[in-house]
């Protein structure tokens, strides 16, 4: 049976024209559309600036936390986190009292688009930069009928068909196993984008890269710089195989520190601690994972869990008051307002500006590693993010526009 013939993939409510060509959606971990702009501008990007005029150019807003796990799983499975449960990368579980990773499969609670086209015949790949995210996306793969693939950069030399779809992927592409802080683990997932397209011809692929360079640096930066042209020339390659390609973004990436370069912090826990009492309240920052050289666990969004009896609107004033945070809202208007699933998430929602980050107490945040005045997310200060198809197709823009459109447009694209 041939493209033309097959019946579009449902997932999650929403129809996915089958692809006649690859569909390809690239998320450019924290890609805050500055980045693209003036590498275009100093010439950076010729591939990108070509795609642009020919294709379809578009800003999308990313969800709210604007974090790498809520936003990555809502590009998989094409909804928002109040379908699919992943509300951030960390979380607190009130039935235990314990604070856990949020990237184990049992917090998934929607299928994945990836497993929906595998489902209906399709060959699926998905590589992405750090194994954090691998389990989740590849959710309901099965690897033992050569039609699915998914592994990380960062354990690329220990793959194995039963587990990942492919032996040693490290061996397989011939480039050594990235360091997990360098633009290396991010160049390695383009590479095998391309060996994928050139040699395995998927039907649907998804590349997740990391951001540790938009942590790192500002979009003038030599670094920055540096990063968007080796993608450019991945992107001119990916586009000459002949796919349709969507580039998104999982967040956005600002400035989070004071004049002097220190992290600029409002400390919550700390402030809840004097107000109710040591440890009555439990702040809980969802951009937490083991990853602390990229932020120390600093960014724009949080959730708090009051102690019974606490006076929530009394306390959600004195929080509002504070400059620092720029929203505060409570449970009930978070879900309505950021699609979020209620029981992951306390009692109140803080989002702070943009360049201002949320932090539980002060002596809690291990902030010696960072080496470069601090640049985080999480906030609406970095939910626009691009969206970028490399054919003509028509579609609205931000806030309408989602990243998690993202194959649903390279899909619709694809079937032209």
């Amino acid at each position: 049976m041939n493209a033309h013939d097959r019946s579009p993939v449902l997932a999650n409510g929403r129809a996915y024209p089958w692809p006649k060509v690859p569909a390809v959606a690239i998320c450019l971990d924290g890609c805050e559309p500055e980045y693209l702009e003036v590498a275009i501008a100093e010439g950076l990007m010729p591939n990108l600036k070509r795609i642009r005029a020919a294709g379809t150019d578009r800003l999308a807003h990313s969800v709210i936390p604007s974090f790498t796990n809520p936003n990555n799983l809502s590009i998989a499975t094409g909804r928002p986190p109040a379908v699919h449960g992943i509300c951030g990368n960390y979380l607190y579980e009130p039935e235990t009292g314990e604070e856990v990773m949020m990237n184990d499969v049992r917090f998934l609670r929607a299928p994945t688009v990836f497993k929906a086209f595998y489902d209906a015949g399709a060959r699926v790949a998905v590589v992405t930069a750090k194994d954090k995210l691998r389990a989740l996306l590849g959710a309901g793969l099965k690897f033992d009928e050569d039609r699915a693939i998914a592994f990380s950069s960062e354990k690329s030399g220990t793959t194995t068909k039963a587990e990942h779809g492919i032996e040693n992927a490290s061996a397989w592409l011939g480039m050594a196993v990235p360091e997990v802080y360098s633009a290396a683990l991010s160049e390695f997932v383009f590479a095998a984008g391309v060996k994928l397209l050139q040699e395995w011809k998927p039907d649907v692929m998804y590349l997740s890269t990391t951001d540790y360079i938009q942590h790192k640096f500002a979009p003038d930066e030599q670094g920055a710089k540096n990063f968007y042209a080796m993608f450019d020339l991945y992107l001119g390659r990916l586009d000459r195989l002949g796919a349709a390609v969507v580039v998104t973004a999982d967040h956005g990436m600002k400035p989070k520190h004071k004049a002097d370069g220190t992290p600029a912090v409002i400390y919550v826990q700390d402030l809840l601690d004097d107000w109710l009492g040591k440890a009555a309240a439990r702040v809980i920052l969802p951009i937490t994972d083991p990853y602390v050289v990229h932020h120390g666990a600093l960014g724009s969004f949080a959730t708090a869990y009051l102690p019974a009896g606490a006076d929530r609107a009394d306390i959600m004033a004195r929080l509002a008051a504070l400059p620092e945070l720029i929203l505060v809202v409570d449970r009930e208007e978070a879900v309505k307002r950021f699609e979020l699933p209620a029981d992951r998430i306390g009692d109140i929602v803080m989002i702070s500006g943009e360049n201002m980050t949320i932090g539980t107490s002060a002596h809690r945040h291990d902030l010696a590693a960072l080496k470069e005045p601090l640049r985080s997310h999480g906030g609406l200060t970095e939910q626009e993010v691009p969206f970028i198809v490399n054919r003509k197709v028509e579609m609205p823009t931000a806030p309408e526009l989602r990243n998690f459109d993202a194959f649903l447009y390279a899909c619709t694209a694809a079937a032209l």
